[in-house]
């Protein structure tokens, strides 16, 4: 089968992360009918994975079996190079329980600080993922680079955003219009390589 998707299907999209839901619609530019795994009441399987593709199809593939709908699921996070690529796939857990990121940057700024490294360098990974109920699934995996800024600047997007400052920018992606933000975030860039693959 041709792996597509045509405009006005009905995706669902495999996240309980409202946020994360939001900036998945407007890169999609209301191509698609979407569902979030939330709103369908499916479980949030464990994620198990050691990378941030394999988490992205574990996470694609439970909700395209659970729904008998496509599925698109995303797995993300910041990786710093000071401590070794962490929290990595482990970002969202970070956050603990709560989900609280404010508490997840502060333990970004400790670990660093516990390091006695000056290097602030980061980056944001995004692997997307989209499997059908039958089986197949395409996956795909963007990067920006970018550095740390301490403390937390701006109260728009979401996670780790008001610490990070992408390369050639000022601004946090905390304070960044969205649409600047989705013009160049991790997401952004592998949201064009699925166009590409898929539509």
């Amino acid at each position: 089968m041709a792996l597509t998707l045509e405009p006005g299907a009905k995706l669902v999209v495999a996240t309980h992360n409202p946020g994360k839901a939001r900036e998945l619609a407007e890169i999609l530019e209301n191509r698609f009918q979407l569902v979030t795994a939330g709103e369908l009441g499916l479980p949030e399987p464990e994620e198990t994975e050691t990378t941030f593709v394999g988490n992205a199809l574990l996470k694609a593939r439970a909700a395209a079996e659970a729904s008998g709908l496509p599925a698109l699921a995303d797995d993300s996070g910041l990786s710093v190079a000071a401590l070794g690529g962490a929290p990595g796939v482990y970002s969202a857990r970070w956050a603990g329980p709560g989900r609280d990121f404010t508490v997840a940057m502060a333990k970004v700024e400790e670990r660093i600080a516990e390091t006695g490294r000056e290097d602030l360098g980061a980056w944001f990974t995004c692997a997307l993922a989209i499997a059908w109920p039958d089986g197949p699934a395409v996956v795909v995996e963007g990067r920006v680079d970018g550095t740390l800024t301490f403390p937390p600047r701006g109260d728009r997007g979401f996670g780790y955003d008001p610490i990070f400052v992408p390369q050639g920018r000022a601004q946090t992606f905390g304070e960044m219009d969205p649409a600047e933000k989705d013009a160049i975030s991790h997401r952004a860039r592998a949201f064009a390589k699925l166009k590409a693959a898929i539509w």
